[in-house]
């Protein structure tokens, strides 16, 4: 299933032991996490400390903007263990072999967009829909790295297309069925409105953010940035050559034409001698 690189071992199951980037954000991920849950929870801490960190879309248009990058590595304090515990697995699941792929600077980049793309299209979402619709969809505050999982699962399954993984550890499934799993789960979530830190949209946002970002190599991100930039180059060369065609046209030189025939002496077309 996967591919052993310089940067991760492979371990049993087909799995890979996640490189260096991967590693520190999941050694990031956790300390923080169980950080917040001691001090809330045995030191006193007001949770308003943690929900100081999350997403919150009246407050990031207030110009807390930096609620979107801390969002998605928040997870529940109190309650259940398990929303953590997702994260981590989702991200040491199917990661090690992008990142075995594209290198640690990629991966770093692929998680921290893919977080701010989902969550800023969730925000987006829930200011363009009536307030009745987005109120079930979006909680007041939304967290979670949710939509950072689907962006892998997406990218995984766009990177590695005909390969199979074992879901949870047991389903054999394809990268297609991969695919239809992540959306079909959403859209189902989405019917029966479950209860979901990160919001009901961000998934969906998610998904956008792997293809975009991950959907091969290079992504459409940066397929789309070269066109772009290509289109630009193209257009100064067409100003440049036009100039330089106006600056020519005013200037009192002119081209005479190389070559001549074995019966024409060496005069110019004005009948002076040519040097």
């Amino acid at each position: 299933m996967s591919r052993p690189s310089g940067d991760g071992t492979q371990i049993s199951g087909g799995l890979q032991m996640p490189g260096k980037a991967l590693k520190g954000v999941l050694l990031a991920l956790l300390a923080v996490n169980v950080a917040f849950a001691v001090a809330i929870n045995y030191g006193g801490a007001s949770a308003e400390l943690f929900y100081a960190l999350c997403g919150n879309t009246e407050k990031i248009l207030q110009g807390q903007v930096w609620r979107l990058v801390t969002a998605p590595w928040m997870h529940e304090p109190r309650g259940t263990v398990s929303h953590l515990l997702f994260a981590l697995l989702g991200l040491f699941f199917l990661t090690p072999q992008l990142e075995s792929q594209w290198g640690s600077k990629r991966t770093l980049r692929f998680l921290f967009f893919s977080g701010l793309i989902a969550y800023g299209i969730q925000g987006l979402l829930e200011l363009a829909l009536p307030s009745s619709l987005s109120a079930r969809l979006v909680p007041g505050y939304w967290y979670g790295a949710a939509p950072v999982i689907e962006a892998v699962a997406v990218a995984w399954a766009l990177s590695f297309r005909g390969q199979t993984v074992r879901l949870f550890f047991v389903l054999p499934v394809t990268s297609n069925m991969l695919l239809g799993f992540v959306f079909a789960m959403s859209v189902l979530r989405v019917l029966w409105l479950s209860d979901a830190p990160e919001g009901l949209l961000s998934p969906f946002g998610g998904m956008f953010a792997g293809w975009l970002l991950g959907g091969g190599t290079p992504s459409p991100m940066r397929r789309l940035w070269l066109r772009f930039r290509l289109r630009q180059l193209d257009a100064q060369v067409v100003r440049e050559t036009a100039d330089r065609k106006k600056r020519v046209a005013k200037s009192s030189f002119r081209v005479i034409e190389g070559g001549r025939d074995k019966d024409e002496d060496d005069k110019g077309p004005d009948g002076r001698w040519l040097n």
